[in-house]
């Protein structure tokens, strides 16, 4: 691997739509944020919020930018949401994505060995849960590339939902009844939600693949509180992998969408991490 990633780098990017997958109620598309230069770059896959029931490519866009300016090929790509099938299909979408950005990377200057995956709130989720379990045969339901698997180099999070119990349990102490029926619509039948659950896989001690993770997390989340990142966080250390959990102090669920010192910080720590872990990639190939 010859790559050389430095998080104050700054390249003109180059963004499209291509086809992802035909899926069976629409075409799912994918934005791609492209750095010109050489390459090879390191790779990134960003899995979209909206509590599993809406949103697309287009939900993250500002942080998209801002680390394929800074080197990094970014793919984001439309999920199957819940209105159209519940779990656990969106992470289906998932794991295909990853292995088909792997075989597509090259020819976009991506170096595939280097992918990783970002996701934010309900894609937090489906993050961990792909990064948790890449060869699970219910998440590897769809054909992929042949020889392609979808192991991550590293997860990337923002707000995820760790533990989606305990995210439901908050919603109706708050009375939060939209997001209860978002819930329940994505979880049918709704044991899936203690099966398809990152931090109960955790507390089982189920056999999982952990590879280095960070959360960023705000303090004043009224949609996922801090304590939820913060104990997933000492979970999977616990068992053995590396969480870097970072609290915004100040923020809601969706100061990134805002520009601010803030969010600016999110873009410094996200890039920082990637730096990170393309040096021990480096030592270690």
């Amino acid at each position: 691997m010859s790559i050389a990633y430095n998080p104050t780098g700054r390249f003109e990017i180059k963004a499209w739509d291509v086809e992802f997958r035909r899926a069976p109620k629409r075409t799912l598309m994918a934005r791609v944020y492209q750095p010109q230069g050489p390459g090879p770059f390191p790779t990134l896959l960003d899995l979209h919020g909206g509590a599993w029931h809406d949103k697309d490519r287009f939900a993250n866009v500002p942080m998209c930018e801002a680390a394929a300016v800074s080197g990094i090929l970014v793919v984001a790509i439309d999920m199957t949401n819940s209105p159209e099938a519940p779990y656990p299909a969106s992470v289906q979408d998932a794991n295909y994505g990853v292995r088909w950005l792997k075989s597509r990377a090259p020819e976009w200057k991506g170096d595939p060995s280097t992918l990783g995956i970002l996701g934010s709130s309900s894609g937090g989720h489906v993050a961990q849960l792909v990064a948790m379990r890449p060869r699970d045969p219910r998440y590897n339901a769809l054909a992929g590339p042949a020889g392609v698997d979808a192991t991550v180099a590293y997860v990337a999070t923002r707000s995820p939902i760790s533990d989606c119990h305990a995210r439901y349990e908050h919603m109706v102490k708050t009375n939060r009844p939209e997001m209860i029926k978002k819930t329940k619509l994505y979880f049918d039948p709704w044991e899936s939600i203690f099966e398809g659950n990152p931090m109960k896989i955790l507390e089982r001690g189920e056999k999982v693949t952990l590879p280095p993770m960070l959360i960023m997390q705000g303090e004043l989340d009224s949609n996922v509180p801090w304590q939820i990142s913060d104990k997933f966080g000492k979970l999977y250390r616990a068992a053995g992998g590396e969480c870097d959990v970072e609290i915004f102090e100040g923020c809601e669920h969706m100061w990134i969408a805002e520009p601010g010192p803030q969010t600016d910080r999110a873009h410094e720590v996200l890039k920082a991490f990637i730096a990170r872990r393309m040096r021990a990639l480096r030592r270690a190939a």
